[in-house]
This record gives structure tokens, sequence and C-alpha cells, in this order.
């Protein structure tokens, strides 16, 4: 009776053993599935995050670029043999002589050179030497070339690059275009392009 007494306590002491043995064991596994889960549901967080911000409607409203194309249309170039640029045209005047006495008519020489790039056409009847005395405008060599009569003559000329043309120009001492002999005194020429150059009456 002793010896079955001895036992039936001790059995029951290590059933209490064991049962604690396996309440920590449970404890200590589910502390590591509570912890396995947090770390999945922390992983996963970035993931919804992401997939949230893709299934994201698109803005309604998007900013507009507008594009403004320029077009710039160069300059055409001119045609060999073409009108000659007035850019183009070099001119240059110069009296005969600084005094002319007696009868003596004044003579002016005249220079058209061209510095384009090729050959062009200019029409020389467009060249109007002018003398002058003061604000007095006495002569003119276009006015008193329109009004000669006569058969029209042909002025055009084609000037090739670097060549001059040289014409001479003469002055009948007159007022316009055959009057009355002017007197003697200052007077000055003109070109437009060339400048004024003075000379002497005597």
């Amino acid at each position: 009776m002793g010896v079955d007494t001895g036992r039936g306590s001790g059995g029951s002491g290590l059933d209490r053993y064991w049962r604690r043995r396996v309440v920590a064991l449970a404890m200590g596994l589910g502390a590591v599935g509570v912890l396995a889960w947090a770390c999945a549901d922390g992983e996963d967080e970035p993931r919804r995050r992401a997939n949230a911000a893709r299934s994201d409607p698109p803005p309604t409203a998007m900013p507009t670029v507008t594009v403004t194309r320029t077009v710039i249309r160069s300059a055409e170039p001119v045609a060999e043999g073409g009108r000659c640029a007035a850019k183009n045209l070099v001119v240059s005047l110069a009296a005969s002589r600084d005094t002319y006495t007696g009868r003596d008519a004044p003579r002016f020489r005249v220079s058209v050179v061209n510095a384009g790039e090729g050959e062009c056409t200019w029409d020389a009847g467009s060249l109007d030497v002018r003398v002058a005395s003061g604000d007095d405008r006495i002569w003119s060599s276009a006015r008193c070339r329109r009004g000669g009569g006569g058969r029209a003559e042909n002025t055009r000329r084609t000037l090739r690059r670097g060549i001059p043309y040289v014409d001479t120009v003469g002055w009948d001492r007159r007022r316009g275009c055959g009057g009355a002999r002017v007197r003697p005194g200052t007077y000055v020429v003109a070109l437009k392009g060339a400048g004024k150059q003075v000379f002497q009456l005597r």
C-alpha cells in the first residue's frame, strides 16, 4: 500500500512537469508564429502601397504643351545675269578739273563697279549727275537725257564682277536743258552713292 501511494504521487508530479514543458513549447511556437506573421505583413505593406499607387486613376487634367515652329524663308538668290542689287554697286564720281575757265565745259567721270558674286544687268540711264550752287539746283543729267527726244537709247549694261563701267558726263554750263549760261562762281557736282565735289567756273 505504501509503494502504490509513492508511485501515484511521483507519477502525478511527472505529468505536471511534461504539461509545463508542452505549454512552454506551445507558447514559444506561438510567439514565433506571431513574429513571422508580423514580418510578412511588414514586407507586404510596400507591395500593397505600390499596387495601390498603380491602381490609382490618372489625373483628369494633363498639362498642355504648345510647340511653335517658325519658318524663316531665305532671300531668293539673283540668277546669273539678273538685275544688279544696289548694295553690290560701288559708285564714284570725279571732276576732270577743279577750275574751268572761259568756255571750257566741265566734264565728270563716273565709275560703277559690281561687287556681287556674278555678273548682273544694270541700267546706266539711272545715273543722275547734278550741279548746284548752294540751294539752287541748276542742272540734272538724267532730266536732260529724258527730255532730249529722238530715239530711245538702250542703256542696259552687263556688269561683270570687279570690272568697272566708266562713263564721262559733260555739262555745257547752262541752266536746265539748253537754258541761259550760268555765271562764274563756285559749284557743286553730286551723284547719289558717290558724294559731292566742289569746282570753280571762271
